[in-house]
Parts: C-alpha cells; sequence; structure tokens
C-alpha cells in the first residue's frame, strides 16, 4: 500500500487547517472546559465569599485544591483530549491522550498550551497511524500513543514552553515599552485572528498573553464582535446582535470572502480601542491567559480582567476596584467598538465599497 493510500486510510490529513484551525480551535474549547471554568468558579467563589468554592476539596501529594483549582489542574488532559477529538481519533488513542496532555502541559510550563498542541498532534497521528493494524490493538495502540507522547514531553516540551513563554514576555514587554504602537498592533491582529477561522484565544494561551498586551487583545477581539453585531444590525436583528456580540464574529467569515471591504470597519475600530484601553485606562488582563482572545465572547473576556483585578487585590499589587476601571472596561467592551464601527461603517458605506445585504447570515 502507497504512503499516501495509507494516510487516507487512517484519516491523517497534513494540512494547516487540520492542525492549525481544527486542532488549535478544539485546544482552546478544552481550555475553556477546564482552566477557564476553573478560573471563574475561583472568582465567584472568592469574590461572593462562597465557603464550598473557596475551601480545600482535595489534596493531592500536599497540594490542596478547590473545585475550580481541580478543573484548572486538568487543562493539560482536556487540551490534549480535544485536539484527538478536532483530529477524529479513534477510543483508544483519545483515551490515551489524556496522559500526553498532563505530561506535556506539566512540562512545557507556562508555555503549556502549545507545547500540547504540537506534541498531542504528533502522538495522536501516529496513534491513529498504529490503531487496529495489529491484534493486540488494545496494547499497541496506548503503547505507542502515550509512548510518543511521553519521548516527545521530555525532549521538546520544555523548550517549546520556554519559547512561547519568551515571545508572550517579548509582546509585553514591547506593549509596556511602547503602548500606543504595540496597543494598535496586538488589538488588530488578535482581533483579526478572532473572526478567522483560527483561535485567537489558543493563541493568547500559549503565548500567555496577559497585562497591558492582554488588554489591547480584549480590545481588539470586542471591537470586532461588538462591531459587527451592531453595523450588520439592519440585515441581521436581534438574533445576529446576540450571536455575533456574544457568540462569536467568525460567523460572518463567509461574507467577508465575498467582499472583504465589510471587515474595515471593525479593524478599524480595533486600531482605536487597542492604545486606548492601554494608554488611558491601562487596562490589564491579569486572569487566565485564554481570556485575552476571548472578547465578549460569553463576556469571557469581561470576566477574565475582573478574576485579575481580584487577583491583584489578593495579591496586595491593587488596592480595590475603582469607578474607572469599570468605566474602561464598559467603554473597550461594548460602547466605544459600537460607536467607532458604526462611524467607520457608514464611511466605508458612502465610498460605496458596502452596501445592504452583504453581512446578511445564513439561516
Amino acid at each position: 500500500m502507497k504512503f499516501k493510500e495509507f494516510l487516507k486510510k487512517k484519516d491523517i490529513e497534513i494540512s494547516l487547517k487540520r492542525y492549525g484551525i481544527d486542532a488549535m480551535g478544539a485546544m482552546a474549547q478544552g481550555l475553556f472546559c477546564s482552566l477557564l471554568i476553573g478560573t471563574i468558579i475561583d472568582t465567584v467563589g472568592s469574590s461572593f465569599h462562597i465557603p464550598f468554592l473557596t475551601n480545600t476539596v482535595a489534596t493531592v501529594a500536599g497540594t490542596d485544591y478547590t473545585v475550580g483549582g481541580l478543573a484548572k489542574a486538568m487543562s493539560g488532559p482536556a487540551m490534549a483530549a480535544a485536539i484527538a477529538y478536532a483530529l477524529k481519533c479513534p477510543p483508544l488513542v483519545l483515551f490515551s491522550m489524556i496522559t500526553v496532555g498532563f505530561a506535556s502541559n506539566a512540562l512545557g510550563g507556562a508555555g503549556g498550551p502549545l507545547a500540547v498542541l504540537i506534541i498531542a498532534v504528533i502522538a495522536s497521528e501516529f496513534g491513529k497511524a498504529v490503531s487496529k493494524e495489529t491484534k493486540v490493538d488494545i496494547l499497541v495502540t496506548p503503547l505507542v500513543t502515550i509512548g510518543i507522547g511521553m519521548l516527545l514531553s521530555a525532549l521538546i516540551a520544555k523548550p517549546i514552553g520556554d519559547a512561547a513563554q519568551a515571545v508572550g514576555r517579548l509582546i509585553m514587554w514591547a506593549t509596556e515599552l511602547q503602548p500606543f504602537l504595540m496597543g494598535i498592533l496586538v488589538s488588530v491582529i488578535v482581533g483579526i485572528a478572532l473572526t478567522l477561522p483560527i483561535s485567537s484565544a489558543a493563541i493568547c494561551a500559549a503565548l500567555q498573553l496577559t497585562g497591558l498586551a492582554g488588554g489591547a487583545a480584549v480590545a481588539g477581539c470586542c471591537a470586532q464582535m461588538i462591531g459587527f453585531a451592531v453595523i450588520s444590525f439592519k440585515e441581521n436583528k436581534w438574533g445576529g446582535l446576540v450571536s455575533q456580540g456574544i457568540g462569536t464574529s467568525m460567523l460572518q467569515m463567509g461574507n467577508i470572502v465575498k467582499n472583504p471591504r465589510i471587515w474595515i470597519a471593525p479593524i478599524l475600530a480595533s486600531a482605536v480601542t487597542g492604545p486606548i484601553a492601554t494608554c488611558l485606562f491601562k487596562m490589564e488582563m491579569n486572569g487566565a491567559a485564554i481570556s485575552s482572545g476571548m472578547g465578549t465572547c460569553g463576556l469571557v473576556g469581561q470576566i477574565g480582567v475582573y478574576s485579575g483585578w481580584v487577583n491583584d487585590i489578593n495579591a496586595g499589587t491593587k488596592a480595590a476596584i475603582t469607578a474607572f476601571d469599570w468605566t474602561g472596561l464598559i467603554m473597550i467592551s461594548f460602547v466605544l467598538p459600537a460607536l467607532l464601527s458604526l462611524l467607520f461603517h457608514a464611511g466605508v458605506k458612502k465610498l460605496g465599497w458596502v452596501k445592504d445585504g452583504d453581512m446578511k447570515l445564513k439561516a
């Protein structure tokens, strides 16, 4: 059997879409269902003083865990299993990825998500390759999958994690040094990634993008989601406002392909709100890094900023949450994206670049 025929038989597709879009998007979902949910649970517990959510519910190897802490501890296995699911792995490979995810995330350190992505993809494909090729599949498939995953974790997880963390630190350092310019760049780039069929949340998580850079990323994502929601209101009404405003602006991707100029208004809005977030309001994302790339999706970006405030107060680096903090969050997340997008959209319509119906979502 030829190699290409073997790959096709095993559904191993070596492509940017499979690895850069499907796997990365699934990784973000795995992060959402573990790290992000755990962060939200911890934030709710500490903010409202709920004993069940703040008390230790388990102690493992001398480490105390809350309910949210247990959820966050499972981020590696959740990411790897989600990636394996996206790669259409058979059950034995999928279940083996739980071990691989734990190892690669733990050894990858702060840049663990990127290590998980790369190692889980490779281990999954090797597992798929040997799956059902022997009469002792129940032994061979988990051994190969876990063996490859553990070997790669030992060899490359830390270097990958360190590299991702270094890039993230560089972006955050540059944003601190040049908040205006980097506010624009980070906001625009992460916002565009949010609307493209790739995962801005996974990118932010992999690079551990927090601080001022994280705040700029939130601004860019909000500009895309709220921007498209309001400028397409005439075509899509309230359903479109909700589905794009707290769902995803990715729904407009098909229309962007037909007429890329509909993207001008949200992108310009993000170029304005980014530096306002970094220079005027000094809005930081000190919650989970994945929240930086979520925008108003389920209000996760806003919850992340708030959880960062709580973390800073608990750490003693912030005295209290001020009215100026809330004003900045509301303006950057909702008010400015809506007003600026409408203003820029009116301009592109006047130029004849966009016409009514160009942003109509399919039912």
